[in-house]
């Protein structure tokens, strides 16, 4: 039934909506993925195509075309594998997520800091991605980001990536919040700890998949609490990647009635969610890679 949704949803230029209208790149990076985890070649090569031409002459990729800037949805398409994207415009792409940092970590933010005599607070001194460039780093780009580089690296071991993989996982670890799980920016913003989210703790876990700290596995208890309160597709879908990833997705669970997809990335992320090893291995590479 969700592949029909998608290919029905499939705008003429190859491309996906939110829900409708014209195309964006996120959710066609999502619905592209979905099908091809369902093995429907055709409508993805499509999406493909779209995507491909919607890339920027800085290797990023803006949320649609018409937009004249690279944003977070770069690490989105660098999900797609160099055969299935082309080798060149995945090169770009990984180059594109290696230069970005959030604003807080760049040379001249850190020089007006000191100038001003502000002491950094320990979560700054990992850099992590914006939504947009020149802004500061948040989880959700981070985590995204780091499933594209943690594929990369698992293809070919790079330092470069492998620094960044490493800055990127300080960056989440620093960022959990007190009961666990992760909010969607700093843990303590204005001084007060912050509440934890479904949808960004699950997207957290997917990114630190492996990562094992006493930190994590609170986080996982946060998220396994989750799993059985949300009613939220969009965070049911990350708490099970997430869970999944980590190898702590209870066995035989089913997801709860009732709880229904309400837009297009929503609709293909639950495909995902739902398939097999190779289906959520979409996300985070194989660790057979080389």
């Amino acid at each position: 039934m969700s592949v029909g949704i998608l290919v029905g949803k499939q705008n003429h230029d190859g491309g996906w909506p939110y829900v409708r209208g014209g195309s964006w790149t996120e959710p066609t990076v999502y619905a592209v993925l979905a099908l091809l985890s369902a093995g429907e070649t055709e409508p993805a090569g499509r999406g493909l195509k779209w995507l491909v031409r919607a890339q920027r002459r800085d290797g990023g990729w803006p949320p649609r075309y018409g937009v004249d800037q690279s944003t977070w949805v770069t690490g989105l398409v660098a999900l797609l594998s160099p055969e299935q994207l082309g080798v060149e415009a995945h090169g770009h792409a990984l180059a594109w997520l290696l230069r970005a940092v959030g604003r807080e970590s760049t040379v001249l933010y850190r020089l007006r800091e000191w100038l001003l005599g502000v002491s950094r607070p320990p979560e700054q001194e990992h850099p992590g991605w914006p939504w947009i460039p020149g802004t500061s780093g948040w989880v959700g780009p981070t985590a995204i980001a780091m499933l594209a580089l943690e594929q990369a690296y698992r293809r070919r071991r790079a330092e470069p990536v492998q620094r960044r993989l490493d800055s990127g996982r300080q960056f989440l670890l620093t960022r959990i919040c007190k009961e666990g799980g992760w909010n969607y920016g700093s843990a303590r913003p204005l001084g007060y700890d912050s509440n934890p989210y479904p949808e960004t703790t699950g997207m957290a876990l997917a990114a630190l998949r492996g990562v094992r700290t006493p930190a994590v596995e609170q986080a996982m208890g946060t998220a396994l609490r989750f799993l059985g309160e949300c009613r939220s597709a969009d965070g049911l879908n990350w708490l099970e990647i997430g869970l999944a990833a980590q190898g702590r997705l209870p066995d035989g669970y089913q997801r709860p009635a009732g709880v229904e997809p309400r837009t297009l990335p929503e609709t293909a992320m639950a495909m995902i969610a739902s398939a097999p090893g190779h289906g959520r291995g979409l996300l985070w590479g194989s660790r057979n890679a080389t």
